[in-house]
Order: structure tokens, then C-alpha cells, then sequence
């Protein structure tokens, strides 16, 4: 698993672990015995958000792992509905609180929109460069170590481009085979900006897939195997997410490449529309 060893390195400098361990949706009194398997497997890049309501237990399940601070990278996330300056300033320190630790490796906005107003017509543009000074002080502190964007489309990331004075490290979306941005991916590339992507198995929805079923064949891997490696062939960092140590390390046995031919047919596979009892989130929604 190699993968576990190999680092992007974001537009500051700061080196990043190539996959992520994710942690939305498991609860905050189970996620530290989720982070510490993973860290026992090699796992050094984990994913956390306010939102969540699991920085705790993600922080004691670091803590749990007996690596050292610098032997890890943590991502936190500004709640989307936290939209002024003061209030992020505050549940920055929150969070560094809650996770246990001096500073965090990546902050980023959740969504450029509170979840109930998801891509809708108010970008709240003036709002976001609010949000941005308060995680630019944080760097200046040196309380963050890098801060970028998640779930931004083209304009709301060229606001901060163009009026921010710290460059996005990185833009987080929701990558995988079937509902692939390439617009997005262009414009982060344009500018230095590494596309995290969340959800690489489409919320387990991929598993579905007959067509995907088949090409994981073909190499003789799992289908999250194949989805997680189509995301890391596209130069971006997947952040899978597993509560049973079986997938977890699985999740990471991603070795292999997929030749050339056998990613275009990917690219073009039909566009997702159902994640099933999922679809109620806002980022499946289509929008």
C-alpha cells in the first residue's frame, strides 16, 4: 500500500498525503476507534468538519494512535452557515479545542452557501472574502497550515482567487466515476488548486454499477479499489471512508494503474441520478 507514502505537494509548500481517511457520517463516539485502525494501517491524512460533529472523537482517536503531531495531516472544515467574520474566527478555536491539537494542516469553507440555500443564485461572495480573512489570520497565527474551498464552482473560487491575499490550497468536490467536474478540475489546475474528492465510491451507489463491476474485474480489484484509483489517475486525492478495518485497508490497496483507454470509457460513463436514500443531502442533489 504505497499509496499511504506518496504526497501532493499544495501550492504553499505544505506536503499532503495522496489519500485521505473521511469521516462524515460516523458518529463522534465511534470515529476514534475508526481513525485509530486507520493509523494503525498507515492511514496519515484524516478528514474531519465542523459539521460533523466528530472532531472530538476524531481527535482522540489521534491521540489513541501515539503518533507524534508531525506525523499526521488533519482537515477541518468552517461550517457553511457560518458566514462573518466572528463567528468563524471563534469556531476556529473551537475546533483546534475539540480536536486537541496547536493547529490544524487544512481549513476549509464547507460550502460557499448555507446547506438549505446549496448553489443556489446568492453566492454570497461578500460574505465567503469575510469568512477567508478570518482563516487567513488563522495562517498568519499559525494556528492553520493551509485553508482552501470545498463544493466551490467556477465563481466562487475566482472571488477568492482574484480578492484574497492567500491563494486556495485546494477545492474539495465531489469526484467520482460518473459525476466528474472536468470544468472544475480544468479551472483548479489553471491555478494551482489540488481538487480533493470526496464521496470516490458515490456514497457506495458505485457498487451498483454493472459496467464499473466489470472493468474492477478486469484488474482483478474491488470496485471502490477501481473508483478510489480512477480519482488518484485524474491527479486528484480521494478521500474514502470505512468503518470496518477489511475495507479500510482495502480502501488503500490501490497500487495498480488504469491504462489509458480503460479511463476515457470511465470519463464518459453515464452522469449519476439516483444515490438512492442518499439523495436528500445537498451534494448529491444535482445542483
Amino acid at each position: 500500500m504505497t499509496i499511504l507514502n506518496e504526497k501532493y505537494t499544495l501550492n504553499n509548500g505544505v506536503q499532503v498525503p495522496k489519500l485521505g481517511f473521511g469521516t462524515w457520517l460516523i458518529d463522534n463516539d465511534k470515529v476514534a476507534t475508526a481513525v485509530q485502525q486507520a493509523a494503525e494501517l498507515g492511514y496519515r491524512h484524516f478528514d474531519t468538519a465542523q459539521a460533523y460533529g466528530n472532531e472530538e472523537g476524531v481527535g482522540a482517536g489521534l491521540k489513541a494512535s501515539g503518533l507524534n503531531r508531525d506525523e499526521f495531516f488533519v482537515t477541518t472544515k468552517v461550517q457553511a452557515e457560518f458566514k462573518d467574520y466572528e463567528t468563524v474566527k471563534n469556531s476556529i478555536d473551537e475546533s483546534l479545542q475539540k480536536l486537541g491539537l496547536d493547529y490544524v494542516d487544512l481549513l476549509l469553507i464547507h460550502s460557499p452557501e448555507p446547506w438549505a440555500e446549496f448553489h443556489g443564485e446568492n453566492h454570497y461572495f461578500k460574505e465567503n472574502l469575510a469568512v477567508w480573512r478570518a482563516m487567513e489570520e488563522a495562517v498568519q497565527a499559525g494556528t492553520v497550515r493551509a485553508i482552501g474551498v470545498s463544493n466551490f464552482k467556477q465563481a466562487d473560487l475566482t472571488n477568492i482567487l482574484e480578492n484574497g491575499s492567500i491563494k486556495p490550497a485546494v477545492n474539495q468536490l465531489l469526484t467520482h466515476i460518473g459525476n466528474t467536474s472536468f470544468d472544475l478540475l480544468e479551472q483548479a489546475k489553471q491555478n494551482d488548486v489540488l481538487v480533493e474528492a470526496y464521496s470516490p465510491v458515490a456514497h457506495g451507489e458505485i457498487l451498483k454499477n454493472e459496467q464499473i463491476k466489470q472493468m474492477a474485474a478486469k484488474y482483478q480489484v474491488s470496485v471502490p479499489q477501481l473508483a478510489i484509483r480512477y480519482c488518484l489517475e485524474l491527479g486528484t486525492l480521494p478521500l474514502p471512508k470505512s468503518e470496518t478495518p477489511e475495507h479500510i485497508a482495502d480502501n488503500a490497496a490501490v497500487d495498480f494503474k488504469i491504462d489509458a483507454a480503460d479511463m476515457e470509457i470511465l470519463k464518459n460513463l453515464p452522469q449519476f441520478k439516483d444515490y438512492g436514500d442518499s439523495s436528500g443531502f445537498p451534494v448529491f442533489s444535482g445542483k
